[in-house]
C-alpha cells in the first residue's frame, strides 16, 4: 500500500485559501522586534484586487516600527474548537508601510465593506461613506501591506478523506 501524505490531502486550494481569508474578520499579524523576537497582535484585515493583505495601524504603533525596521512579516487566520474542525491559512512575505491619506481610506473602505458583508450587508457595503472620526485618524495611520511569498494552509475536515485515500 502507498503511504498518503495527509499534509497534501489537507491543504487548501488557492481558491479555498482565498475564500477563507475573505470569510474572516481578524487575523494575528507578526512582526519582529529590535531583538528579533516576534510581535503578535490580531488586526482586521482584507485582500485587496492583487490578492495582498492590508490594514492600517496608528503611524507609532510598534508593529509599524518593527516593519520599518525588517519588513518580514506573517499573518495567521484560523478557526475552529475541535481538531477535526481546525482551519487556517498562514502568510509570510515582506510589508510595505504606506503613509498616505488617500491610501488609508481605501484600506479603510475595503476593510469596512468587508465587514459589513460578513455582518451581513449594509450602507457601507453598497457604496456608503466613511464617518468624519475614521477621516480624522486617517491622518495618524498607515496601511501595511503584505504581499504573499509562500503561504501554507490546512483544512482538517479533509483528514476523513485522506484517511479513505490510505485504504483504498
Amino acid at each position: 500500500m502507498e503511504k498518503i501524505d495527509t499534509r497534501k490531502h489537507i491543504r487548501m486550494t488557492p481558491e479555498e485559501a482565498a475564500q477563507f481569508l475573505d470569510g474572516a474578520m481578524n487575523g494575528a499579524l507578526a512582526t519582529l522586534d529590535r531583538d528579533g523576537f516576534p510581535h503578535l497582535v490580531a488586526m482586521s484585515f482584507a485582500r485587496d484586487a492583487n490578492g495582498d493583505i492590508v490594514m492600517t495601524s496608528f503611524g507609532k504603533a510598534q508593529k509599524v516600527l518593527n516593519l520599518q525596521r525588517d519588513p518580514r512579516a506573517a499573518v495567521m487566520v484560523d478557526r475552529g474548537l475541535a481538531y477535526d474542525k481546525l482551519q487556517g491559512v498562514m502568510i509570510r512575505g515582506r510589508a510595505e508601510v504606506i503613509a498616505d491619506r488617500e491610501a488609508v481610506l481605501a484600506t479603510m473602505r475595503l476593510m469596512m465593506r468587508k465587514q459589513a458583508r460578513l455582518a451581513g450587508g449594509s450602507d457601507l457595503a453598497a457604496g456608503g461613506e466613511i464617518s468624519e472620526s475614521y477621516r480624522r485618524q486617517a491622518e495618524k495611520r498607515v496601511v501595511i501591506r503584505l504581499r504573499p511569498e509562500k503561504w501554507a494552509s490546512w483544512d482538517h475536515a479533509k483528514i476523513a478523506a485522506a484517511a479513505r485515500a490510505r485504504t483504498e
